[in-house]
């Protein structure tokens, strides 16, 4: 049911590095992880890139929405010194350039579809599905990226324009409807807020025949709790404290 990696880390490399950068995913590799979640969605002129944001001001510099901003503006801007100065210099990628050095260095990868706005949900997933479903042509099942949103939109597009990319919905609480809802997207998972699961909800999902992952797990003793309830996975902003392999 959940043939991946257990343990990845959330937005490239935790709280250690810039989210959703490609320092973010060497930091990781540092730490031994070689698996990742990280956020995707549109510039105004249709790049998928790396971000998790709607809006500049975070983690980039200036205002405006990303979805209003052109790519050849963003990708001049700083993206790593907000973080830290040792950072100073590191910019935002494209999701090409994210899946490329992914690819290169091992690292498995949980791509969330993060549409800025609703009506732009189908296609960041359309162009996002497409991007992955370029490079893993004829790959292994168990190497596939995972797609996963909150988007039920943006995953029914997703699964219309590459049905062999594995997918997952993800809820911040589990609703009645979860099973149907995964039955329709043809998911292999549910991804959840773990703050939310309980013993019995994790069960049912598990019986369901479900792979079931959990976010953003810092704490070893909850790993450890989630775990005994039959979770699958889950991401960690705590790359430091949290061992890749101690699952």
């Amino acid at each position: 049911m959940w043939p991946y990696p257990k343990i990845l880390a959330h937005r490239g490399g935790g709280t250690l590095a810039p989210e959703n950068t490609l320092a973010g995913f060497r930091t990781g590799l540092q730490h031994g992880y070689r698996a990742a979640e990280f956020d995707v969605m549109l510039t105004r002129d249709d790049v998928p890139i790396l971000m998790h944001d709607p809006q500049r001001g975070r983690t980039l510099p200036g205002s405006g929405k990303i979805a209003e901003t052109d790519w050849a503006e963003l990708r001049e801007l700083e993206a790593g010194a907000w973080l830290d100065a040792s950072f100073a210099g590191e910019r935002i990628c494209t999701l090409e350039q994210g899946l490329d050095f992914c690819l290169e260095h091992g690292i498995w990868m949980n791509v969330e579809i993060k549409p800025a706005a609703p009506e732009h949900a189908r296609r960041t997933a359309e162009l996002a599905a497409q991007a992955v479903a370029r490079r893993f042509d004829g790959a292994p099942a168990a190497s596939l990226p995972v797609l996963s949103s909150f988007s039920f939109e943006a995953l029914l597009a997703a699964k219309d324009v590459a049905p062999q990319l594995p997918r997952g919905f993800l809820t911040d609480v589990i609703h009645d409807d979860w099973e149907a809802r995964l039955q329709q997207l043809q998911a292999v998972a549910l991804h959840t807020n773990h703050k939310h699961l309980t013993p019995a909800l994790a069960a049912a999902v598990k019986a369901a025949g479900y792979g079931l992952f959990c976010y953003t797990v810092n704490e070893t003793a909850r790993a450890a709790e989630i775990r005994s309830w039959g979770v699958d996975a889950f991401c960690t902003d705590r790359i430091d404290l949290i061992a890749a392999d101690n699952w």
